[in-house]
């Protein structure tokens, strides 16, 4: 009753059949007999849905819901699925706290619970839903690194806020804060704007991390084209999470895995679509550490690369005007991509998760009869002549830093520096009004193991921007959220913990941020940073235990995309 083969599915051949096919298997098949199984269940492909969930938040409170349509696609192409959890470390209830360290970390956590119990469990396919910066990247790591057929279903944006007339996100809320702390609104406005910004469940509805990871997962080719835009409560959500149980049955036939679609090609074209669209700096860690787990080489100097010749088309939150939404209504990220494909921007031969090709896939895409060119421009006409992200390299970041100029119109910072030994000594100092026009805001010792976890600094630079500090740059060794904007640079590597230039950073040093010229530079001479380098030492680290500890001990730099690494 195990053998055959199933709509071109070598039954035979499938990891399932070794772990629950013969006689010394009975005691495996008992166990799937108690939870309802019967021979016709445990004969058919056995299907994983992992499932980031959590009742933490809006990201993913709903996502055990569409697992049950995933459960449907699955089983009426001839599948028998399986649902587990993933955990979720929810990052805007974590800002500016210590929770924030436990953000970057989960990422990994998230990618080594899913590939545990795939592996254990004998899996012959994953379907990985998640709803938050790191579920997704993480779920994604996950799939290249088990390499079995894949693929990925997003939760969904939540709708986004009103608020006197004007459409809202988390980032208001933020920014309010730091308004109010100067007094330019009223706490009654404060808890309007509160009350206002997010009304329903599903992520940050801007183009912030969440949302810039679904993009990308659409561009890599690990999800069906068109589901990355639709808000969380749309009813696209029930066909995109039956679709996806369709489609992962047809890949399972095909034998397309995850590494046939991941190859460098796609890479680019999701670095593209990326600068196109001014998605989020966390993306470039993400994609450095996914493209680690598939096997490809994926630098820096990528990103700067396709910088330089991909331009910002699409006007989106924070440094645009809409939503994921509106752009859901014009055509989503397909239409991003076939701005791109018509004017050999991206890779159109490249594999994706339908078992077509990406130019195969926009070539049969229904795109709706909209007008969007308020949303999404043609590249010989962008919004920037250069994509959403730039990486520089200089004296203070010798291994890069990341910019994300989509969200400023500063081209060129000079200032002298206020320096900070953390994010909440920095915040304070906001608050006692220590940083003036003209400064440089840096902030260290927040980097992948100085942090540990490197946390995002959304609380400090919505602060600057609230309270109205247009000519402050901020500099840092920890990273930003997606919602972040003005000249603020992020990613320092090395960091301060393991002695790069930031450590020696010092009160009234100049710094110089030049974005077309690519450098960050401490404008003081090589041989006194060398000087101050010399005599140095290690700060003792802020964990000495558990898991944060664990971290510190494995994890990379930020230029290689902070993925934890075994000691060797």
């Amino acid at each position: 009753m195990f053998g055959g083969c199933m709509g071109g599915v070598r039954l035979d051949l499938l990891p399932s059949r070794a772990r629950y096919h013969g006689v010394l298997n009975a005691p495996h098949r008992a166990f799937l007999r108690s939870i309802g199984f019967t021979d016709d269940d445990i004969g058919r492909p056995l299907i994983a849905v992992s499932v980031a969930w959590s009742e933490t938040g809006p990201c993913n409170i709903h996502t055990l819901s569409l697992s049950a349509f995933v459960k449907e696609g699955v089983r009426s192409s001839g599948g028998s699925p399986l649902s587990f959890p993933a955990m979720v470390v929810n990052d805007n209830i974590g800002m500016g706290s210590e929770g924030m360290r436990y953000s970057l970390v989960s990422r990994d956590l998230i990618a080594d619970m899913i590939e545990a119990q795939f592996m254990a469990h004998a899996f012959d396919g994953l379907v990985g839903i998640a709803g938050c910066d790191k579920t997704e990247p993480g779920t994604l790591m996950a799939m290249a690194r088990i390499n079995a057929p894949s693929i990925y279903l997003y939760g969904g944006s939540a709708e986004p806020g009103i608020y006197r007339g004007r459409r809202i996100t988390i980032e208001d809320v933020h920014e309010a804060v730091g308004a109010y702390l100067k007094g330019k609104i009223s706490e009654e406005e404060l808890v309007e704007i509160e009350r206002s910004a997010h009304p329903t469940y599903g992520t940050c509805a801007g183009l912030f991390t969440a949302n810039t990871m679904a993009s990308i997962a659409e561009a890599l080719g690990m999800a069906l084209p068109g589901s990355a835009s639709p808000p969380a409560t749309s009813s696209k959500r029930i066909h995109y999470a039956r679709e996806s149980g369709r489609a992962i049955m047809r890949l399972l036939e095909i034998g397309i895995k995850p590494r046939d679609i991941m190859v460098y090609e796609a890479f680019e074209n999701a670095i593209a679509v990326l600068m196109a669209t001014g998605g989020s700096t966390n993306a470039v860690l993400h994609l450095l550490a996914i493209a680690y787990e598939a096997g490809v080489k994926l630098e820096l100097g990528d990103f700067d690369r396709i910088s330089r010749r991909v331009p910002l088309i699409a006007s989106l939150k924070p440094g645009g005007e809409y939503t994921m939404a509106d752009l859901d209504e014009v055509g989503g990220v397909p239409l991003i991509m076939r701005k791109l494909l018509d004017r050999g921007l991206i890779h159109g031969d490249v594999l994706t998760v339908t078992g077509k090709t990406v130019r195969e896939n926009l070539e049969s895409y229904r795109f709706p009869e909209a007008s969007y060119s308020h949303i999404v421009r043609d590249p010989e006409n962008p919004f920037k002549r250069t994509g959403g992200i730039v990486i520089l390299w200089g004296s203070l970041a010798p291994e890069g830093a990341v910019i994300k100029v989509a969200a400023t119109n500063i081209a060129r910072f000079e200032g002298e520096a206020v320096v900070y030994n953390g994010e909440d000594e920095a915040f304070k100092g906001i608050e006692r009004g220590e940083v003036r026009e003209g400064n440089v805001v840096v902030i260290r010792y927040e980097g992948p193991r100085g942090g540990p976890g490197m946390p995002e600094m959304l609380r400090v630079t919505a602060a600057i921007v609230g309270a109205g500090l247009e000519k402050v740059a901020m500099v840092t060794d920890g990273r930003f959220s997606g919602a972040t904007r003005g000249p603020m640079v992020g990613h320092v590597s090395p960091e301060a913990a393991v002695g790069g230039p930031i450590a020696v950073v010092e009160n009234g040093d100049r710094i110089l941020i030049d974005v077309d010229s690519k450098r960050l530079d401490l404008l003081i001479t090589q041989e006194e940073i060398d000087r101050r380098l010399k005599n140095w030492s290690p700060r003792p680290p802020r964990y000495t235990r558990g898991l944060l500890a664990k971290y510190a001990s494995l994890v990379s730099q930020a230029s290689r995309g902070a993925i934890t690494l075994p000691k060797t």
